[in-house]
């Protein structure tokens, strides 16, 4: 059985041994899927800014390596589709996803529910307008800018999928997976609170789950891994385009699988960081170590997945805690800037009559068989979600994903959001929200979470 909690190298390595799986070499057959593969440059145009980091003053004007999208279309004997995008970008926002989902439906005949985006969170991609907007001060050529690579992405992600889906054919999907040592819970406490630095004794999850696509003659076609950690090795002082550690650790496996895609899965990395940290050469050091994990899962003993694919999407509502107009009447007297922004976009919202009260996180599933379960959950989720659900659910093989159909602002468990810092409380004026989420945050997403995993387990 996959354990589900994050041991060390030697426990997760007996983890991923299943007993009554069948050996690649064995006497049983995984069954066959048709399988897609797309892939797309998404590179930005330099000049252009970068998103993640408020310090940054200009533009990039340079390129390590370039960013991709890249697709799975997934099809199963009784017809069952499920398609997954990835892309070395930020996020993809809502207004994005959306209206990439809208005309696949309509190209495809694909359903929302069988649409999962997720985003690297790479912090040296270009800004995805209008993800984390209150953060820039642009002029109106900027913006523009900005713009058109944001209304390009979206023919951008329909494009890859259409690559896909013309490149189906037979396949066999394995499950397994592997650890990578460099995730560090990056909340750390101080006499002054929270900071973001590293904390030993936090909560990580090192856990790589690896999904490996092959042609039926066993050539490797795709390999689709996750992990739990920012993008963030570099940091506000770098000024090129660039995928980071997992940009790096997917050019490592096509490297050493030639003719195999390489898709990166962010996981619920919110609270976690690359340590060490601060240069490119870290960045390609930890991208290797997790393409060497990679490497590892293939090479050791895999689950081969079944049919029907099952799929399942909601968007929930998440309450904010509460507030009043005279705090932003105040903040907009504040000597931060950002915090002058935030004001003025809430305070704009009581002028229409409409407060900010919530926001809507998309939550989806796909569960494949009885084998394997992937949950997508939009923002920037704090490690807490996967190892709570990995911990209540032990009957399931469970991938946990952030960052995946938008990504609105972090999503804090109740113990993050009490203690403070920047993830639940700061990061809030450069989301343009008005505070921290309400206390029932994480009951509502495990429930959300919950009920979805269910749904998928009942006939269609």
């Amino acid at each position: 059985m996959y354990i589900k909690r994050c041991f060390c190298l030697a426990a997760m390595m007996i983890s991923f041994v299943f007993p009554h799986a069948c050996l690649l070499d064995g006497d049983c057959r995984a069954q066959e899927f048709q399988v897609g593969v797309g892939r797309k440059v998404i590179t930005p145009e330099t000049p252009i800014w970068l998103s993640g980091y408020a310090a940054r003053n200009k533009p990039a004007t340079k390129v390590v390596h370039d960013l991709w999208a890249k697709a799975l279309v997934i099809e199963s004997p009784g017809g069952e589709r499920a398609v997954i995008v990835t892309a070395d970008l930020i996020a993809l926002p809502q207004g994005v996803t959306d209206e990439a989902a809208a005309k696949l439906q309509q190209r495809f005949g694909l359903e929302r529910a069988q649409l999962f985006f997720n985003a690297s969170h790479t912090h040296s991609g270009p800004v995805v307008w209008d993800n984390l907007s209150p953060m820039f001060d642009l002029d109106q050529e900027q913006k523009e800018r900005l713009l058109r690579y944001r209304n390009h992405l979206v023919e951008q992600l329909v494009d890859v999928v259409a690559a896909a889906w013309a490149d189906r054919a037979p396949a066999k999907i394995y499950f397994g997976g592997d650890t990578a040592g460099f995730a560090a819970n990056r909340r750390q406490q101080t006499e002054k609170g929270v900071v973001i630095g590293v904390n030993p004794n936090g909560p990580v999850d090192h856990a790589v789950p690896v999904l490996k696509i092959t042609a039926p003659d066993g050539r490797l076609r795709a390999v689709l891994f996750g992990y739990a950690c920012h993008n963030t090795t570099l940091g506000g002082d770098s000024y090129k385009v660039c995928g980071d550690y997992a940009g790096f650790a997917q050019l490592d496996v096509e490297k050493s699988y030639p003719g195999a895609t390489a898709m990166f899965l962010a996981l619920c990395g919110g609270d976690q960081n690359p340590h060490p940290r601060g240069t490119l050469e870290l960045a390609q050091e930890h991208g290797k170590a997790l393409a060497a994990a990679v490497a590892r899962a293939l090479s050791g003993e895999m689950r081969p997945l079944s049919p029907p694919v099952r799929c399942a999407y909601k968007v929930s509502r998440l309450d904010f805690a509460p507030y009043k107009r005279e705090d932003f009447e105040k903040e907009l007297k504040s000597d931060n800037k950002y915090q002058q922004n935030r004001a003025r976009k809430m305070l704009a919202a009581y002028d229409a009559g409409e407060p900010v009260t919530h926001l809507a996180l998309p939550v989806q599933v796909f569960r494949f068989g009885t084998e394997l379960t992937l949950v997508g959950l939009g923002g920037e989720v704090v490690v807490d979600y996967a190892l709570r659900l990995k911990r209540e659910l032990p009957g399931e093989n469970l991938i946990v994903a952030g960052y995946t159909n938008d990504v609105p602002c972090y999503i804090p468990s109740l113990a993050v959001l009490k203690g403070g810092g920047y993830e639940p409380v700061t990061s809030m004026m450069y989301y343009g929200f008005p505070g921290p989420l309400a206390e029932n945050v994480e009951e509502t997403v495990i429930a959300a979470c919950r009920n979805l995993i269910d749904e998928t387990k009942k006939p269609k």
